[in-house]
């Protein structure tokens, strides 16, 4: 049992809750934080997140899938990637968990020798109608469970349906050094991380389908939307321009194509990069807040 802020999380049954209240969080998330929880402070590697989430004979893509799992952990704690109190990213090394955490083990069952006396023969009827008692409260409480977790399903499901969807496409390198290729593409995942911490109840954000993953001259708006459901697509192309890098962003509405955002990040021809994804990730998810969740504000 870990125990951070108003948090407690129940690592054996992989139940976190808030000020008494269950947290709904999934599985992959719930082992991430295990993990972290396990080792307070400590830098954990991403290959380490990735071997204890998937093990070594499972082949997915692992870096969307990594950022998913973590936007998913920090939606449930209301953590932040840019400002976190709990789940600190450490680009390209791994994560950390930086709050206070106090850990105990769950209280185990003892036996009182004076308990034992209930099933003695001289207290058989009363030892009876405890046992019925316990039945009846127990059947009871199985039932208030059942008719909550379906209102919290029925719940869930109209909400869930009602969100909408942002796809997120591989960026594309577009300036003819190929050097360039593997820190572009790795950009889209940090965008499906901070779009993912505005919470999934709010919103869906998907990154790992084939559609998502297709160069942009091949790319099928139209098969994207059939395979995401998303109601958005964020497309991203970093082109060499009159003598600078410039990273082209794009949200797109699916159902007619129309572009109703775009803008452009300019750096010097030789910019190593750094921290542009962070920069493209602000801008975007302003974006999204004031144009998909309609939070009010101006877009960046």
């Amino acid at each position: 049992m870990y125990r951070f802020g108003v948090f407690e999380f129940d690592a054996g049954a992989a139940v976190l809750t808030r000020s008494g209240r269950i947290v709904s969080l999934e599985p992959q998330p719930a082992r991430a934080l295990t993990l972290l929880l396990s080792r307070p402070g400590d830098v954990i590697t991403r290959d380490e997140m990735r071997a204890h989430l998937w093990g070594a004979d499972t082949h997915v893509d692992f870096d969307r899938g990594l950022a998913y799992c973590i936007g998913q952990l920090r939606a449930a704690l209301g953590d932040t990637a840019d400002n976190p109190r709990f789940v600190q990213t450490l680009p390209r090394r791994g994560f950390r968990f930086i709050a206070p955490v106090d850990q105990s083990q769950p209280a185990t069952e003892t036996t009182d020798p004076e308990i034992a006396t209930i099933v003695a023969p001289a207290a058989t009827a009363t030892s009876a109608r405890r046992v019925a008692t316990w039945f009846a409260v127990t059947a009871a409480v199985v039932l208030a469970a059942a008719t909550i977790a379906a209102i919290v399903t029925l719940v869930r499901g109209r909400s869930s349906s009602a969100r909408p969807i942002v796809a997120v496409a591989v960026f594309d390198n577009e300036t003819g050094d190929a050097g360039r290729s593997q820190r572009v593409a790795g950009m889209s995942d940090v965008i499906v991380d901070r779009l993912t911490a505005l919470g999934p109840e709010r919103i869906g954000v998907t990154g790992n389908t084939t559609a998502l993953r297709q160069p942009r001259i091949t790319r099928d708006l139209q098969e994207i939307g059939r395979q995401t459901r998303a109601t958005y697509l964020v497309l991203g192309q970093l082109q060499a321009k009159d003598g600078q890098l410039s990273l082209l962003m794009q949200l797109i509405r699916l159902d007619d194509g129309t572009h109703v955002w775009v803008r452009r990040i300019t750096r010097p021809q030789n910019d190593p990069l750094d921290r542009l994804d962070e920069e493209a990730a602000r801008q975007i998810e302003a974006a999204v807040r004031q144009l998909v969740l309609k939070d009010g504000g101006r877009a960046s």
